[in-house]
């Protein structure tokens, strides 16, 4: 089957570039460095790890539609594909907002305080887990593999097109049938009527049939309502995990269990919080440490290597010797802990950027003897 995430990749960046360039000639400041390479990071780290994970996914549908229920023709077989991806989709994606542990996971998208393509590519290595369990009824359902990743990538390329700022409001029924950037920009929202709504993929319909949609009125504020305030895409991956430990630790009876399964907006008992107050975008102040700039054209020479280096890795997978690929994997990882480092002047980034300069060298050698 085709990756075609990774043969994207290129659009993806030819397409963030002509927004970068729109929106100077509008004087309009979309993209903040350290906000936008730790989205580029966060992505890098999801598929490069799924270069791992994704044999053991595909065997668990493959295992589900060995016992399917029924074999479906081919039309059928590729309809429901398509229609139950966005259909579960959507039902994944609101679980992800009402319920602590699947949050913590899907907490890394929205964690930017910037709204634009880049914002796209910002995944969590743990959504295509997270995710698994609501598709796996296509399959035993009768979808095929084929159709069900084709329907899946599609439904992942849509949605990249819809975190931008510079594409209005869109008139006509168009707007009552597709998920388009005004619908999705509510979406990555902090004010406080905006939250928790407009979870469709591809199809706006199910946020209107279930009661989550909300229209764009007022400009949106991006983020979290407890912002992450790093751009360490390491921590990125992980930091509410820890939050909701101590949650549990500090909580009493079956608060402990709780905390895992309820809402993110709930809270156990003595550790209530007032519900988020209202933001406005001329004050609302974004995490922004100061950088110098030969250190940010340093990062942004290392990003660049860095998506080239993750391009080749997903596209030839097959054809590299496995120790290399273990190894530039880790180099991978360790470059994108390097670089929030240097962002953030970390006193440990320099040693880990020569680790990972070392781990790389290995790698490369590997490739190049086997």
């Amino acid at each position: 089957m085709r990756n075609y995430i990774a043969l994207a990749i290129p659009l993806f960046f030819v397409l963030i570039a002509v927004e970068l360039l729109v929106a100077r000639a509008k004087k309009v400041r979309l993209y903040r460095v350290g906000d936008a390479v730790t989205d580029l990071s966060c992505g890098i780290q999801q598929q490069v790890l799924l270069i791992f994970e994704r044999g053991a996914q595909l065997a668990v549908f493959a295992w589900a539609y060995d016992h399917r229920i029924t074999t479906l023709p081919p039309w059928a077989d590729w309809a429901l594909a398509w229609i139950g991806v966005d259909f579960l989709y959507y039902w994944w994606h609101r679980m992800s907002h009402e319920v602590n542990f699947l949050w913590a996971a899907h907490v890394v998208h929205h964690q930017s305080e910037d709204y634009n393509l880049a914002v796209a590519l910002r995944q969590s290595v743990l959504t295509s887990w997270t995710s698994l369990p609501f598709y796996l009824p296509l399959s035993f359902a009768g979808v095929s593999l084929p159709a069900f990743a084709t329907a899946v990538s599609f439904s992942t390329l849509y949605q990249f097109w819809i975190h931008t700022e510079l594409v209005g409001k869109f008139k006509g029924p168009i707007g009552w049938i597709l998920n388009l950037p005004e619908h999705h920009r509510v979406h990555h929202a902090i004010n406080p009527q905006y939250l928790d709504k407009n979870y469709g993929a591809i199809l706006i319909v199910w946020d209107r049939l279930f009661g989550t949609y909300a229209e764009e009125i007022e400009p949106c504020v991006y983020g979290t309502t407890k912002p992450l305030a790093s751009f360490n895409p390491i921590w990125a991956q992980v930091h509410y995990w820890p939050e909701m430990a101590g949650m549990a630790w500090r909580a009493q009876g079956t608060d402990r269990l709780r905390v895992w399964f309820a809402s993110p907006a709930w809270k156990p008992r003595g550790q209530e919080m007032p519900p988020p107050a209202a933001v406005a975008r001329a004050t609302y102040r974004k995490y922004a440490p100061p950088l110098a700039r030969g250190r940010t054209v340093y990062v942004l020479v290392q990003v660049a290597a860095l998506v080239a280096a993750t391009f080749a890795l997903v596209m030839w997978e097959s054809l590299i010797p496995r120790g290399a690929l273990v190894l530039a994997a880790l180099c991978v990882f360790g470059t994108v802990l390097s670089v929030g480092g240097i962002l953030e002047k970390k006193r440990w980034a320099i040693p880990v950027e020569g680790v990972r300069l070392l781990v790389g060298a290995a790698a490369l050698v590997l490739w190049l003897r086997g």
